[in-house]
Parts: structure tokens; sequence; C-alpha cells
């Protein structure tokens, strides 16, 4: 991969962990507590814990990709980056640039899908 690439890809994913890192203080610096007190019928509770399990689930999701952008930038740093995990071939452009942390080629990622959907 060209070094012009690689770097262009290491501003995106550099800008998304900073997203994912301002969401999480913003998250925290706010009460996400729930007191039952709080509020003036169980409906307003239950609506409540929707929405705090969501988030939660929210914060579970940007906390696994946060992951998976440090490991793509580490890989940028050691000239592993754009490389499938599966087969070694390189990762096309395209597809890095709809998911900058792609670990499999197109190929593969499309025969692990085949399989996750047979077994269950």
């Amino acid at each position: 991969m060209r070094k012009r690439d690689l770097e262009k890809f290491k501003k995106i994913l550099i800008a998304q962990r900073d997203q994912i890192a301002d969401n999480a203080k913003r998250a925290l610096s706010g009460d996400v507590h729930l007191d039952p007190d709080d509020f003036s019928d169980e409906m307003d509770s239950a609506s409540s814990e929707i929405n705090l399990s969501f988030t939660g689930r929210l914060r579970e999701r940007e906390r696994h990709l946060f992951g998976k952008i440090e490991q793509a930038l580490a890989k940028i740093e050691s000239n592993e980056y754009g490389s499938c995990e599966n087969c070694g071939e390189e990762i096309g452009l395209k597809r890095l640039e709809a998911r900058p942390v792609a670990e499999l080629c197109i190929d593969c990622k499309s025969e692990q899908e085949r399989l996750e959907r047979r077994l269950g």
C-alpha cells in the first residue's frame, strides 16, 4: 500500500478514535443512573430504563470499535495494514474506505459470513 494511502487511513482512524473518546467523556460526565423517585409512573421509569440500556449497548459497540481502531493503527505503524489476516492478500482500497478497520479481504469476509449463517 502506498504511503499516501496509509496516511489517509491513519487520519481517518485517529478521527474515529477521537470521536469515540469524546462520546465516552460526555457519557461519563452526565448522570447515567436511575433513581425510581425521579419518575412519576411506571411508564416513565420503563422508558428511561430502555434508553439507558440502549445507551449501554452503544457504548459497548463503541468500546469494541475503539479496540479495532487501535489494532488498525498498530498495523499501520508496523506496515501490516491492508493485508488480509486470513489469506494474506491485500484488502481492496474501496473496502478499507468503507471500513477502515477491516481485517479480512472481501472474499474471506464473505466466506466467513456464509459459514456463520450455516452454523448459527
